[in-house]
């Protein structure tokens, strides 16, 4: 059918599924994986018409996956809860929907990314493209715990406008994220058969600090960058730690 179909994961969201869903309740389907939240997540999620599926958790991929099984329209817009699509994006993408366009299989958007209470304009982080709005019948999510992607069967074009992305409005914040993430990540290295260097603890984490501080220009965005690049490095340092532990065990 034609139209757009919506898809987000949650997981105590109350802060922010409201604001998310707002700036895209103009389309014509609201899909939400809820992998148990228990604050009111579910319920501001239903005040907006969304049709809410509770799944146990079995990694990103996986759950969008189920979304996707549930999407009824021809297009697909995915979103995380803490993104949001601003009106001239809307009006872009509806513009996509309404067209009935068939040789492009998706498009890329560049995400402006709020950290700390500043827009990050380097760093690697921006504009760093993904696809988020892609045609039903040509795209699935690869299956991975953490970091997962769009595989599209068919060509990618961009999007002019940018996704907001309202990320870690403090650092708290951040490494909650961080501890869950790195194990994920660490798990999925260790499942694919991934084996622990020792040079995993050094160079790698250095290099990413070289590459998103200097190379990207992560100094530009002053302390914010600093604190980014650093906290991105020490995460690298993280996850390669967290696969030597689970080799140990």
């Amino acid at each position: 059918m034609k139209g757009l179909s919506v898809i987000t994961l949650t997981l105590n969201e109350e802060a922010n599924i409201g604001t998310c869903l707002e700036s895209v309740k103009w389309a014509d389907e609201l899909i939400i994986v809820d992998s148990g939240s228990t604050d009111k997540t579910v319920t501001i999620a239903r005040q907006y018409g969304a049709s809410v599926c509770s799944s146990d958790w079995e990694g990103y991929g996986h759950a969008k996956n189920r979304a996707l099984t549930r999407v009824t329209k021809d297009w697909v817009l995915w979103l995380d809860a803490d993104e949001r699509v601003t009106p001239e994006l809307a009006e872009e993408i509806r513009t996509i929907v309404s067209s009935g366009t068939n040789d492009i299989a998706g498009y890329s958007v560049a995400r402006r990314a709020y950290f700390l209470g500043r827009w990050i304009k380097h760093c690697g982080w921006y504009p760093a493209r993904v696809v988020r709005l892609f045609r039903r019948d040509k795209g699935r999510f690869a299956e991975k715990k953490v970091h997962e992607y769009l595989i599209l069967d068919g060509p990618v074009a961009t999007l002019r406008h940018d996704l907001f992305h309202f990320t870690d409005p403090n650092l708290f914040h951040y490494f909650q994220k961080f501890n869950r993430y790195t194990s994920l990540a660490a798990e999925e290295m260790y499942s694919e058969g991934r084996e622990f260097r020792f040079s995993d603890l050094f160079l790698r984490p250095f290099f990413t600090f070289v590459r998103m501080y200097f190379l990207r220009l992560g100094f530009l965005d002053g302390i914010h960058g600093l604190i980014l690049c650093a906290a991105s490095s020490s995460y690298v340092f993280t996850k390669y730690a967290k696969l030597w532990e689970l080799e140990q065990k």
